[in-house]
């Protein structure tokens, strides 16, 4: 065990979460999840191997999608009611292992403790939320044109809900879709993100002992293993008719290309390019402590982090002295540490990118105001951990146009009207986060009208990130059009059926058509 593992407890938090001893970094528990090779998980806050996992062989795979399958026949009869307490059931046990599972989230994904729980808290609240909603998964009755004619429509099971998720949130994402799926009578399988396996394992532990529990079938929560070529046979296999996936812009394309070939559903939730619109109206205060917390909150690794602060130059610079100002008081560091504010990126790739997108908006032109760079030295051995930078740029360079996974937060000016700042907003190819800052109603109004933000989120006095489970989340554009969690995202884990019944002892028939034998 590391020094920073065995100050924090992550061993034992491993173990309560039915994780096996790590200090030989060897073994998880987790053979029943695979038989292929191993994929080793190293944590970006000291750099250590954790565990490693088995991946999933196409073997496998089949014993998964029959076990799913045979599962899918029995669950989707056990009244939605019912499947709602077995849901419910799942947050409790969220509850008694928040803090260790926080404490993984943060281990081995590296955002702060603080993020984990609240990740985790996510899972918790979705769980409420379904166990709620399973009591109103309705649909409508209509007026027949036809006497002694009923109509009305419902909704009813898919069937296995395919799930691929990022390293980012390797929790709370796939808490969102099976929370929803699984009162909705589907089962779920699961393909969490490669760089976070352990939080698959973990949560896969804590469904299945709630399942054995109520002696429903194992199947219908399943977890496979590997990179994208596993994930490859979900996304081809016709057994699944919706695929939920999480992730870059690039993947989600070649998803729903392969899962649109074979006539399936796609749930996408992809890039964001998100930015907050500062009004000389603004609280500047206020717009401060947003951007900020948006811009280096999970190190910048949100698909809703602030990328792009887009200021009125009547308050430009005022808003970048704060900005300037607010920066030198970020604490990088161990993210098991309350007293530090940014973690580690995921991994040295991930570096490798910050580098690469600092390099190059240089290069077009941008102007650095907070150096970034790669940190060294005590605790920053697993050369993950950079600093969150500042750059003023435009918005059509093309490093700005991008998403770069990392904090770096650039920084815009607009002149007159406050359409020329929505202009810029829209000006990239991800729709998914917006926020203005604005105590003038009307610009607030004209944000959030028809000719306003084109994202699937538009937040006033409020950042980017932080989406509540009671909204539907999702984006436009090559964001990808999905929405999970909240309001009526309940529908896409269903089939649509419409019925009409002809309580008559006649047959007439729609739109006055006579047919008479």
């Amino acid at each position: 065990m590391t020094e920073v593992a065995t100050q924090f407890g992550i061993q034992e938090a491993l173990i309560t979460l039915g994780l096996t001893d790590i200090n030989e970094g060897t073994s998880t528990g987790s053979d029943n999840f695979g038989s292929g090779v191993a994929i080793a998980s190293h944590s970006p806050v000291d750099g250590s191997l954790i565990a490693q996992v088995k991946t999933t062989t196409a073997a496998d795979y089949e014993k998964v999608i029959r076990k799913a399958s045979d599962a899918f026949l029995a669950w989707r009869k056990v009244p939605a009611p019912q499947r709602g307490e077995v849901v419910r059931q799942f947050g409790e046990r969220l509850r008694e292992v928040k803090e260790p599972l926080g404490k993984l989230v943060s281990y081995e994904m590296g955002k702060s403790y603080q993020e984990g729980l609240g990740e985790v808290q996510e899972m918790i609240d979705i769980c409420d939320f379904a166990v709620g909603l399973s009591r109103q998964l309705h649909g409508l009755t209509m007026h027949s044109e036809r006497p002694g004619h009923r109509m009305y429509e419902q909704y009813h099971p898919l069937g296995i809900v395919g799930i691929i998720s990022a390293f980012n949130f390797p929790v709370a994402v796939w808490a969102w879709n099976t929370a929803l799926a699984w009162i909705s009578g589907d089962v779920c399988v699961w393909k969490p993100s490669e760089k976070t396996p352990l939080c698959g394992v973990a949560c896969q532990n804590i469904i299945a002992g709630v399942l054995k529990e109520n002696n429903l079938p194992e199947g219908i929560s399943c977890l496979i293993n590997g990179d994208y070529k596993v994930g490859e046979m979900m996304t081809q296999d016709k057994r699944i008719p919706l695929v939920s996936a999480t992730g870059s812009i690039r993947m989600g394309k070649i998803v729903a290309q392969a899962v649109a070939a074979r006539l399936g559903k796609s749930l996408l939730e992809l890039g964001g390019n998100n930015a907050i619109i500062v009004t000389p109206d603004a609280d500047i205060k206020m717009t401060v402590i947003g951007a900020v917390f948006g811009a280096v909150g999970t190190a910048g690794q949100r698909c809703t982090s602030t990328r792009r602060l887009i200021v009125h130059e009547s308050v430009y610079d005022q808003v970048k002295e704060s900005l300037m100002d607010a920066y030198q008081q970020i604490r990088i560091g161990n993210p098991l540490d309350e007293n530090n504010h940014v973690g580690p990126l995921i991994d040295t790739d991930a570096v490798a990118m910050y580098n690469a997108s600092l390099k190059k908006v240089v290069e077009e032109g941008g102007k650095i105001l907070i150096e970034g760079e790669v940190l060294s030295g005590e605790g920053y051995e697993s050369g993950c951990y950079v600093r969150p930078a500042i750059v003023e740029a435009e918005n059509n360079y093309e490093t700005v146009q991008e998403e770069t996974f990392a904090p770096i937060l650039y920084l815009l000016k607009y002149e007159g009207e406050l359409d020329n700042a929505i202009a810029q907003q829209n000006g990239v190819v991800q729709g998914l986060s917006s926020a203005i800052m604005t105590n003038n109603l009307r610009e607030a109004e004209r944000f959030l009208s028809t000719a306003g933000s084109d994202c699937g989120i538009a937040n006033v006095n409020i950042g980017t990130s932080g989406a509540e489970i009671g909204g539907a989340f999702g984006g436009e554009k090559e964001t990808g059009g999905g929405r999970e969690s909240g309001s009526d995202a309940w529908k896409i884990y269903m089939r649509r059926q419409t019925n009409t019944i002809n309580y008559t002892t006649e047959l007439p028939l729609a739109q006055g058509i006579k047919f008479d034998l």
